[in-house]
């Protein structure tokens, strides 16, 4: 009930913007994002867009009478924070169903299914949020972890990756999933001593026991969406890179923005299987502007923490090179479809075998088009040589910072001392001219700006653990950190010039935090609160 609460107040404080006018914002840092002014005293806002960055006299003396004033009272302003990279439908449907990520052990994990069982006596079960590496049993859950949870019941938990599932027994009977079951290309069935399915599926094996699971009712992601966008401008953020969208969630999400139920901006990359529209028609926007579709989003590999991910050497602590998603064929003619009609190109890829896949295809479907503005999403282990491929062929690196402070208590072990240089490597990308656009891969992370931030410029856990495998070397200035969540997730999907940066003539998109994130102790960065977000001249959440 309280979670309800919760987010029926967002919702009423997000679905429903003030009305757009005169803004005026002072009182306060306000951080412009443009390199020859970095700061100023004002912002004006009229309408849709800013008129003034400058002094507060001259803004007094521009703004419209009865200009909405907008005293920060020490509070901070910046361009919009944008996640360049998250799973919407994936971040509501997480607060609505049973959320696994706060989970700290097998024994955890089986408490918590006990108790949503109790609560929910019939029907299958589906959460979402495990990770494993933290756990003190050192070890993946199994069918036996969950039939003891709930006895007799089909249960399927998705790991916080998005890359694995473990599935009860009752859950593999009804998939008809047998020790004699042969795993997709692509994926893997992981067996115990006897040759028996443990439960766990990673990467294309999920796709076995997906019918055990009732899909999301339309009205399930009708409100999925809507809680996410109200969760977001709670946060601060004013937009995000929606990926693998499927096409009737894209519907959804354009009807909820012309009932103005939806306030923030969504560049969409479309699934393979819901991208007819984009491959035919190329990138588009909705009537109101926040909705538009870029291009596809396609999966060259699995993950680091379950082992899919594609490396050019062994795994340090298992056999194999990892899990190639998607076939070389099918790529590159999907490929070769956006660049025909100037859509974009986003393309997931851990492993360093991953990237230089990505690499050499995109080189060769671009064929020399170095303004194509195609994607690598988490570019997260990247070998030496293939760093300045990426300012070559004009590739994006669309990476999230948590990702490092996360995986680091285990990337050592998967990877090994001598390759973990090539990780989380965003100060070297910038060294060497590659556009670096941060997000947080939500639901896989929270999706907090805070820990972003926090985690580009400071490199540490949260808790503040960090030691010489983390290579803090690889930490940015705060002024990259700040153009890597504000201007390079606008460039990322060609809208620089209308967004990104706190300039007169651009959309007015500002996130405000109480506290500054441009000169606190990096602990203290955690700790500050979202006062503030203004999406296209809207104050679409305010800190009451």
């Amino acid at each position: 009930m309280r979670r309800a609460f919760v987010f029926a107040a967002l919702l009423a404080s997000a679905a429903a913007p003030a009305l757009a006018g005169d803004i005026l914002v002072h009182g306060g840092p306000i951080h412009t994002g443009v390199a020859t002014a970095p700061t100023a005293q004002a912002v004006l806002i009229r309408d849709d867009r800013i008129v003034f960055v400058g002094d507060l006299p001259a803004a007094r003396a521009k703004a419209a009478q009865g200009a909405r004033d907008v005293d920060l009272k020490g509070a901070a302003a910046y361009p919009g924070f944008v996640d360049a990279h998250a799973h919407l439908t994936g971040i509501g449907l997480r607060e609505l169903t049973l959320n696994l990520d706060k989970t700290d052990s097998i024994e955890g994990l089986v408490a918590a299914v006990k108790a949503y069982a109790a609560g929910h006596p019939a029907g299958p079960i589906y959460g979402r949020g495990w990770i494993e590496t933290h756990w003190p049993e050192k070890r993946f859950p199994n069918r036996a972890d969950l039939d003891r949870a709930a006895p007799g019941r089909v249960v399927v938990l998705e790991r916080a990756d998005g890359h694995a599932v473990v599935a009860s027994t009752a859950a593999l009977a009804k998939a008809g999933v047998t020790k004699d079951t042969a795993a997709p290309a692509g994926g893997q069935i992981l067996k115990d001593d006897q040759g028996q399915p443990t439960g766990m599926l990673v990467d294309h094996a999920q796709s076995l026991v997906a019918g055990v699971i009732p899909p999301p009712s339309e009205a399930l992601k009708r409100q999925a969406l809507e809680t996410a966008g109200a969760l977001y401008a709670s946060r601060g953020w004013t937009g995000l890179g929606n990926m693998s969208v499927e096409a009737p969630d894209l519907a959804i999400l354009r009807g909820l923005a012309a009932e103005r139920k939806f306030s923030l901006r969504v560049d969409n990359y479309m699934d393979p299987s819901g991208a007819a529209e984009v491959l035919a028609k190329g990138p588009s926007a909705d009537p109101t502007g926040l909705i538009r579709v870029r291009g596809i989003k396609l999966y060259m590999d699995g993950a680091l923490g379950s082992r899919g991910a594609a490396l050019l050497e062994p795994y340090s602590d298992a056999e194999g090179l990892g899990l190639q998603l998607t076939p070389r064929d099918k790529g590159l003619a999907l490929m070769k479809q956006a660049r025909a009609v100037g859509a974009q190109v986003a393309m997931h890829a851990i492993g360093d075998r991953g990237n230089r896949m990505t690499l050499d295809w995109f080189q060769e479907a671009l064929a020399g088009d170095t303004a194509a503005r195609w994607r690598i999403e988490h570019s997260q282990i990247v070998a030496d040589t293939d760093v300045p491929r990426f300012t070559r062929l004009g590739v994006v690196a669309s990476m999230q910072p948590s990702h490092a402070i996360g995986d680091l208590y285990f990337a050592p072990a998967r990877l090994g001392k001598d390759r973990l240089h090539e990780g989380y490597r965003w100060k070297d990308f910038l060294d060497a001219g590659v556009v670096v656009a941060a997000g947080s891969d939500a639901p896989v992370e929270v999706g907090d700006p805070r820990i972003e931030f926090y985690a580009a410029v400071y490199r540490h856990s949260l808790d503040g653990f960090a030691n010489a495998d983390w290579h803090l070397e690889e930490a940015v200035t705060r002024d990259q950190a700040l153009r890597m969540l504000t201007w390079a997730p606008a460039y990322a999907a060609f809208a620089e010039q209308d967004r990104g940066t706190l300039e007169p003539g651009k959309k007015a998109d500002m996130s405000v935090f109480s506290k500054d994130l441009m000169t606190i102790a990096p602990p203290e960065i955690l700790k500050v609160e979202a006062v503030m977000t203004i999406v296209d001249g809207k104050v679409v959440f305010e800190k009451r």
